[in-house]
């Protein structure tokens, strides 16, 4: 169970527990279509038994260990081809909390994943709803790994991997409401310039020469930003290519 002792607004507000449940954005999709459901309204499982991933793929959490939540945000503020900052903003509030714990080794595998030490700690699923010209809502889907050790996939870590010792999940996700509030209320009032560079600065393997695939080739490059649309810079022999998601894939980085 879980309390809410976040100085917040609206975020996390209200925090609706279900113990399990198929997948948090699934619920929140749902609730959408109720008039009577507000701007920061939170679903968060113990458990889900089909949580979701980026491409399609699932979210592996062992129950009662993680933190899993799907929050409803209405960004109305943003146009369609601006729908980037929330990624950003997202991303630099998970990738805020676990740099308090973590440090300064924590990054954001674009386009948004939180990636630590070459290890995935954090997955992100944002679902947009489009009305006119403006994002009508938008369900951010959270997977924080805090207290799973073991895990199928070798390249996923969590707090309590790393640090060797458990963590309040109570506590981490009010931290979590308070800082992703601060930074939302920041895109909302017009602070995408300073968003968009703390993100550029913590991407995942920028400035590192490195192999990448697309549905033509494989080529060596280097990341060195995004572009106002989200799209991902890669520099190769003196050229800048932008890549839009699924069209480019991270391959191994071990030839710099």
């Amino acid at each position: 169970m879980y309390n809410i002792t976040a100085n917040t607004l609206f975020i996390g507000k209200p925090l609706i527990y279900l113990p399990s449940c198929h997948s948090t954005n699934d619920i929140a999709a749902e609730m959408i279509h109720h008039p009577s459901t507000t701007e920061g309204t939170t679903i968060i499982a113990n458990f889900q038994t089909a949580g979701k991933g980026q491409r399609g793929n699932s979210w592996e959490s062992q129950e009662g260990k993680n933190l899993m939540f799907s929050i409803i945000l209405k960004p109305s503020f943003l146009s369609p081809t601006e729908q980037f900052q929330l990624n950003i903003t997202i991303s630099l509030a998970v990738s805020e909390l676990l740099t308090t714990y973590l440090g300064k080794k924590v990054k954001v595998k674009w386009p948004n994943d939180i990636f630590f030490e070459d290890k995935k700690i954090c997955g992100i699923l944002i679902q947009n709803f489009i009305k006119s010209s403006t994002i009508e809502t938008s369900i951010v889907g959270i997977g924080i790994n805090i207290n799973q050790i073991e895990f199928s996939e070798g390249k996923a870590t969590s707090l309590a991997r790393e640090l060797e010792k458990e963590f309040d999940r109570n506590i981490l996700v009010n931290e979590f409401f308070v800082i992703l509030e601060r930074n939302y209320l920041q895109l909302r009032t017009g602070g995408i310039d300073r968003l968009k560079s703390r993100y550029i600065e913590d991407l995942y393997k920028r400035g590192e020469a490195g192999f990448y695939k697309t549905k033509e080739t494989v080529f060596k490059g280097m990341i060195i930003g995004v572009d106002e649309i989200g799209q991902l810079l890669i520099k190769e022999n003196g050229n800048t290519h932008s890549f839009q998601f699924k069209e480019v894939e991270f391959l191994n980085f071990m030839d710099k």
